[in-house]
């Protein structure tokens, strides 16, 4: 059994900063591409930001420049540092994580259950 845990949410005021973080742990023989989502309500879940294994990063438009993905394969962590937040961005943030469980073939898509990121005006 695999599981991702977030944390480092909370409430901050326009412009400040957060760095979230996600660990994983269980079953793991190898993770793949681990990224950040984020779901505000009544919106569908998006896309913030992912790496790859090798550290290749790619991110949604609105965040370049002002977030940084980054992770430690060491501690199979991913973390997510977030400046100059606006109050749009207020959301739950999800880690997601492609993980192989064993040394057979095959991978598997694993879900945090979100950290709760609230950007005051």
């Amino acid at each position: 059994q695999v599981q991702l845990v977030e944390s480092g949410g909370g409430l901050v005021q326009a412009g400040g900063s957060l760095r979230l973080s996600c660990t994983a742990s269980g079953s793991i023989f190898r993770i793949n591409d681990m990224g950040w989502y984020r779901q505000a309500p009544g919106k569908q879940r998006e896309l913030v930001a992912t790496i790859t294994s090798g550290g290749s990063t790619d991110y949604t438009d609105s965040v370049k420049g002002r977030f940084t993905i980054s992770r430690d394969n060491a501690k199979n962590a991913v973390y997510l540092q977030m400046n100059s937040l606006k109050p749009e961005e207020s959301a739950v943030y999800y880690c997601n994580a492609e993980i192989r469980a064993t040394i057979l073939p095959g991978s598997k898509t694993y879900w945090g259950k979100g950290t709760l990121v609230t950007v005051s005006p």
